[in-house]
């Protein structure tokens, strides 16, 4: 047994897992209580975040936003669906929204690029600095996940899960909640990939049976691994449902230092 091994393996994993850690004045505040100043000057934070992702997010036109690993590279099958589904996104008329980081976001973004399509990006800022990428019309850079889970839910008629790890799951569970509990509309919900997706159809049936959640809530969901039967979904179940129109631009407010 290689003990002096595995004991610099191990130190190599601790350190890259440090530089991984969440920003310190988020660790501290989930944490624990703070002092009152300190959870104020927070507040005061978020609230800027949140105007800052409105004012970059206003003008973008009706979304559908795209949910996937940021690990998945260029030449992966799932990158190469994600592309198909972001030209095909585009060609319905909807801007395409991810978190404007690499992997499946980048795949999405790009296939919107790639036909002529509009392509925004609600990048997280991390320690490890991930960068958006380059496929973005617009994006904003946004500190707080809950607030960028916000902001990827506001814009959105539609919502597409490629396959993804903690986070892609984080994401389509708040938007599902949120369908589920009427806070938002009822808007369709494709998952492509039937086969990574499996165990997780697999577990909602053992919800269902459990009495957990109702059959019924089944319906929002979309399981597929055709990108045409993922658009006509879409269409039906947001474009036609929700009679979606192109309408007249809102203008800008140079007083408020918005543009287009």
């Amino acid at each position: 047994m290689n003990t002096q091994g595995d004991s610099q393996s191990t130190t190599k994993l601790m350190e890259q897992l440090s530089k991984n850690v969440p920003h310190k004045e988020e660790k501290s505040f989930l944490a624990g209580p703070q002092t009152r100043s300190r959870d104020f000057i927070f507040i005061l934070k978020v609230l800027i975040e949140f105007i800052k992702g409105f004012r970059a997010l206003h003008f973008v036109g009706p979304c559908v936003t795209v949910f996937g690993s940021a690990r998945i590279k260029e030449g992966h099958p799932s990158y190469e669906l994600a592309r198909k589904m972001g030209s095909g996104i585009a060609n319905l008329g909807f801007t395409v929204l991810t978190g404007g980081g690499p992997g499946i976001m980048e795949a999405a973004n790009r296939g919107a690029k790639e036909v002529g399509g509009k392509s925004v990006g609600c990048n997280i800022v991390l320690p490890h600095e991930q960068r958006q990428n380059d496929y973005l019309d617009k994006w904003v850079n946004i500190r707080y996940f809950f607030v960028r889970k916000v902001l990827l839910c506001k814009y959105s008629y539609a919502f597409v899960v490629m396959p993804g790890g903690f986070g892609t799951l984080d994401e389509f569970f708040e938007a599902l909640t949120l369908i589920q509990t009427n806070f938002i509309k009822r808007f369709p919900v494709v998952l492509m990939d039937k086969s990574y997706h499996a165990s997780l159809h697999q577990h909602f049936e053992q919800m269902i049976a459990a009495g957990t959640i109702h059959e019924d809530e089944m319906n929002l969901l979309l399981y597929t691994d055709s990108i045409d039967e993922a658009i006509e979904h879409i269409e039906k179940n947001a474009v036609e449902h929700f009679n979606l129109r192109q309408q007249e631009k809102i203008k800008a407010s140079t007083l408020l230092g918005e543009s287009h």
